[in-house]
């Protein structure tokens, strides 16, 4: 694994061009969250051409067959912010898929995982983010199977002429959050996501042995599921407390 301290538009233009299989990001939202080091809080325009930037560098690097899987959420006050940008990325890449990870969800009168309330009467609670599976033209061959269920209907697996208990997963993919009592069990950093997400985006690319990139690489989650699925990673962060974290998960 490499962890790489710097600013990411410093450091991808020195990466190898076609270089990298699998990337899984999930890059600050322009809420206002406590980072130490950066500044959550910019104007939409420069927000947005700082991203698109930023998905500028990560093109240049990925393998024509690659996979680039960017988690972002808007706020209840800025919800466009999300599909500003993906429309923004139009002229780099092809959405060929968008996944709504689900971290709460309610079945009748039952509710599983957790979620951050949202005070006041005008909205609900945020309960998903998004994750666009973005491309270079869309027509990236997936392992759909190695993140799928079981059919309810066993039936089926017969009559149509299934080679295993599995089908697609889907577009809605629920991975809550373990339950924590204090930020020490975040690392202390405001906008961590559960280490099965990156491990899905990884087993769903489907390439054994890929080199997974990270632009913002946090406290290195996609670094541990890389390494968890058996790949090589690359991992990028500014802040020095940050990527001495990592290194630890990562040991």
């Amino acid at each position: 694994m490499q962890l790489i301290e710097g600013d990411c538009l410093a450091v991808l233009p020195q990466l190898a061009a076609e270089s990298v299989d699998v990337v899984v990001t999930s890059p600050p939202y322009n809420i206002g969250l406590g980072y130490s080091r950066y500044h959550d809080r910019r104007s939409e325009a420069e927000y947005l051409d700082w991203m698109v930037q930023v998905a500028g560098e990560v093109r240049r690097v990925m393998r024509p067959d690659a996979s680039f899987f960017l988690n972002i959420s808007g706020s209840s006050n800025e919800p466009w912010l999300p599909f500003e940008l993906i429309v923004r990325l139009r002229p780099l890449f092809t959405l060929q898929n968008h996944i709504a990870w689900v971290k709460s969800i309610a079945v009748g009168d039952d509710t599983v995982g957790h979620f951050k309330p949202v005070a006041g009467a005008r909205f609900l609670h945020q309960a998903h983010e998004h994750l666009f599976h973005l491309t270079l033209d869309g027509q990236v061959k997936l392992d759909r199977l190695s993140v799928g269920v079981p059919y309810k209907d066993k039936s089926n697996i017969a009559r149509r002429g299934h080679a295993q208990d599995k089908r697609c997963r889907g577009n809605t993919w629920f991975i809550p959050y373990d339950t924590i009592q204090r930020k020490a069990q975040k690392f202390h950093h405001p906008g961590t996501f559960p280490v099965e997400l990156p491990r899905w985006c990884i087993r769903l690319h489907g390439k054994a042995g890929a080199l997974v990139l990270d632009p913002f690489m946090g406290t290195g989650t996609t670094l541990v599921a890389a390494g968890i699925e058996g790949c090589d990673g690359i991992g990028i962060e500014m802040d020095p407390a940050y990527v001495a974290t990592a290194r630890e998960r990562l040991a």
